[in-house]
């Protein structure tokens, strides 16, 4: 099982794979701003669930460079790294976002459930493109 994770200012999106790292599907929205305790929670939830290792969102910019955002997530794996002995692998998210709201859009989900959904349904497609490139390889 993979863990996937999309590390935002105020929320982080948590999905995992099936067990033949075939599928993403969301597991929750944590709400929580301070780095360490999105660590602690993204450890957690890999020793919950079995994890054996992390596929975590790196926001590039469109041009390919890392901004602040980027920069951010890499600090957040190594602090996942500094707890918890699992590979942590930093995934080109660019867009992933922009597709977890069209599939609210399409699916016409609103409001405050909206806002809770984005960013588990964002690291599902996250984890997702990570299984995908793997059954490519």
């Amino acid at each position: 099982m993979i863990l996937g994770i999309d590390f935002g200012d105020s929320r982080t999106g948590f999905a995992s794979s099936d067990a033949l790292g075939l599928i993403a599907s969301t597991v929750e929205t944590f709400k929580e701003k301070n780095m360490k305790k999105v660590a602690l929670r993204a450890v957690h939830l890999a020793k919950e669930l079995g994890a054996e290792k992390i596929v975590l969102g790196y926001p590039k910019n469109m041009n390919g460079t890392v901004g602040d955002r980027g920069k951010k997530s890499k600090r957040l794996a190594n602090e996942i790294k500094s707890l918890m002995d699992i590979p942590v692998i930093l995934w080109d998210e660019r867009l992933t976002t922009v597709s977890a709201h069209n599939l609210m859009n399409e699916t016409n989900v609103r409001g405050e459930k909206r806002k809770d959904s984005v960013d588990k349904i964002a690291a599902a497609f996250i984890l997702q493109s990570y299984l995908d490139s793997q059954r490519n390889v």
